[in-house]
C-alpha cells in the first residue's frame, strides 16, 4: 500500500509542535492539514487556542480550523462526520489527509469508529449520579459489576466517569457499554493508517508551554477573552474551556495580577499536557513515537510527492 492510500496522523501534547510538523510534512509528501482539536474550531478564540498563524494557513491548505461559533454546541460525532468528507475530499485530489490535533477522542472516533448508544435522557443520568454520590465510589463499584460482569476486567475500580457511563448505559439500555463497543467499526482500514506521536520530554515542555503562555498574552489573549465575555456564551458550551478564559476573567476583576495570570495559564496548560500523555499512555500504545528533536530528520525519510 502506497503512501497515495494513506492517512496521517499527528498527535502529542499541546505546545509540542505538532501545527509546524504537520506543515513541514504536509509540504513534502503534497499533504493537506485537518484539524483534530476541539478547541482549535471556534472561530473566535484564534490566540488562546494557539491556531496556526496566518502565514502557516498560506503555505498549505488547512480545514475544520476556526469555523464554528463559540456559541455552538459540536461532538465527537460532529467532528467525524466532517473529518471524513474532509478525508474524502482530499484524497479526490490526489492529496494526502494529514489530522493533527490533541484531542484524543477524535482521533479514536476515527480509528475505531463512534459507539451509537442511545441518548440517555439527562433526568435519568442525574439520578445516576446522585446514587454515586449518595453510597461512594467503592460501594458503587461492587454494584456495577454486579449489574454488568464485563466491567469488572475492563474498568479500573477506582476510575469514577467510567464506572458511572458503564451503569448508566446498562441500566438504560439493558445492554453492557463493552457490548456497544464490539458493534462498533471503523470506515477505514486499519492499514490505512499512519500514526505519529509526539514524544516530548516533560521539562522541556514545561519551558514551551511558559514561552507560549507569554506571546499570547503579548499577541493579544486578553482582548480577545474579552471580546468572548461580550458574546454571553452559555455555561455548558464547550467553548468555556479553552485553557486562559477562566483565568483572564480573575485578571480583569482584578483578583490576580499579571505574573499571578502567567503562573496560572501555564499551570492549567501542564496539568492538560500531563492529561493528554495519560491518555496516550492508555489508548495510543500502538502509535509510533517521534522524539521531538528528530522531526525534521523524520519528515525528510518520507518520500517526495508531485
Amino acid at each position: 500500500m502506497g503512501l497515495k492510500s494513506k492517512i496521517i496522523l499527528i498527535s502529542g501534547p499541546t505546545a509540542s509542535g505538532k501545527s509546524k510538523f504537520a506543515i513541514q510534512l504536509a509540504k513534502k509528501i503534497n499533504g493537506e492539514v485537518i484539524n483534530a482539536d476541539s478547541m482549535q474550531i471556534f472561530k473566535e478564540l484564534k490566540i488562546l487556542t494557539a491556531r496556526p498563524h496566518r502565514n502557516d494557513l498560506k503555505k498549505i491548505k488547512h480545514h475544520l480550523y476556526g469555523f464554528k461559533s463559540v456559541k455552538e454546541n459540536y461532538s465527537t460525532g460532529n467532528w467525524l462526520k466532517d473529518a471524513k468528507l474532509k478525508i474524502t475530499y482530499i484524497k479526490k485530489k490526489n492529496k494526502i489527509p494529514i489530522l493533527v490535533g490533541g484531542t484524543g477522542l477524535y482521533f479514536k472516533a476515527l480509528i475505531d469508529g463512534i459507539v451509537k448508544i442511545p441518548d440517555i435522557p439527562l433526568i435519568f443520568r442525574n439520578t445516576i449520579r446522585k446514587k454515586h454520590s449518595k453510597i461512594g465510589q467503592k460501594k458503587f463499584y461492587l454494584e456495577l459489576i454486579k449489574l454488568d460482569p464485563l466491567c469488572k476486567k475492563k474498568i479500573n475500580r477506582n476510575d469514577t466517569q467510567r464506572s458511572i457511563r458503564a451503569y448508566e448505559v446498562k441500566k438504560f439500555t439493558n445492554k453492557s457499554l463493552f457490548d456497544w463497543y464490539s458493534e462498533t467499526y471503523s470506515d477505514f482500514n486499519q492499514d490505512s493508517f499512519i500514526k505519529l506521536l509526539i514524544d516530548y520530554p516533560r521539562d522541556k515542555l514545561v519551558e514551551r508551554i511558559s514561552l507560549r503562555t507569554n506571546e499570547m498574552l503579548r499577541d493579544g489573549a486578553i482582548k480577545e477573552a474579552k471580546r468572548f465575555y461580550k458574546l454571553r456564551v452559555k455555561k455548558d458550551l464547550s467553548s468555556n474551556k479553552v485553557i486562559g478564559l477562566s483565568e483572564i476573567k480573575e485578571y480583569l476583576d482584578k483578583r490576580i495580577d499579571l505574573t499571578e495570570l502567567k503562573e496560572k495559564i501555564s499551570i492549567k496548560t501542564r496539568q492538560y499536557a500531563k492529561r493528554q500523555s495519560t491518555w496516550a499512555r492508555g489508548q495510543m500504545s500502538d502509535w509510533q513515537k517521534i522524539k521531538f528533536d528528530r522531526l525534521k530528520s523524520f519528515t525528510k525519510k518520507f518520500p517526495k510527492s508531485a
